[in-house]
């Protein structure tokens, strides 16, 4: 127990130094999501129009976008998709609207994690310590990368799997390597034809599934268990390390 708790206060700790950047034009929502995350010990700024997020990203120091999608001037699924023109850092939606067709498009244009409102503060702040783990496992050497039970050297276009060296084909590696990039978000297939594919090669979504099958087949030949690439319907792929 005591260890656990030592634990947990080194995390908080190292995820103190993160700044979360709220755009929301409700005051109640924003003030609750605010105390919520300055409660945890994370900076929390706040934006009231769409417009002000991407310079404010653009500065810099911002490591996780909690982005309304219906903002009063433009439409979060615009910001979303400016800020992915120069930026990889993590987007979380919030929506009133919970539909499948918005989910997918959120995202489609970049985004990590989707939540419909009403909600529980404390499962944003959750998810917004998830996605901070999550960057901190990317945002390390230029070798070799462990993450988790994988190792990837992007320089060397090489994964290792328990120490195992994969025998990858080219997309192969291109779609493991996107889904690393961002382990536990869901990607679509468009998003992972997005980071390899020809522009008029392979462009059936089909493609992308018969890549996903060979990869788990190589994967389950390198002793894993369970199948860490898992299906979300509707929406694509998402890597558990």
């Amino acid at each position: 127990m005591r260890g656990s708790k030592r634990s947990a206060r080194a995390e908080r700790a190292t995820l103190r130094v993160a700044t979360i950047l709220i755009a929301e034009d409700e005051s109640a929502i924003a003030d609750t999501v605010l105390y919520a995350l300055r409660s945890e010990g994370l900076e929390a700024e706040h934006c009231l129009l769409g417009r002000d997020v991407v310079p404010r990203v653009r500065a810099g120091g911002v490591d996780v976008v909690v982005l309304d999608v219906g903002l009063p001037d433009r439409s979060g699924f615009d910001v979303c998709k400016e800020l992915r023109s120069f930026s990889e850092v993590p987007v979380i939606f919030l929506t009133a609207r919970n539909d499948e067709i918005d989910r997918v498009l959120g995202l489609e244009l970049g985004a990590d994690d989707y939540i419909a409102k009403p909600f529980s503060p404390r499962e944003l702040v959750a998810r917004v310590r998830a996605r901070l783990r999550r960057s901190q496992a990317d945002a390390t050497g230029k070798d070799a990368v462990a993450q988790g039970d994988f190792s990837i050297d992007r320089e060397g276009h090489r994964i290792r799997f328990r120490g195992v060296a994969l025998e990858l084909t080219r997309y192969e590696y291109v779609l493991l390597a996107a889904l690393l990039q961002r382990p536990g978000a869901i990607l679509s297939r468009t998003q992972l034809m997005d980071r390899g594919w020809d522009s008029d090669a392979d462009s059936a979504d089909r493609t992308v599934d018969t890549h996903i099958k060979t990869l788990r087949t190589k994967l389950r030949a390198a002793g894993a268990d369970a199948d860490p690439i898992r299906t979300h319907r509707g929406l694509g792929y998402a890597l558990e390390t």
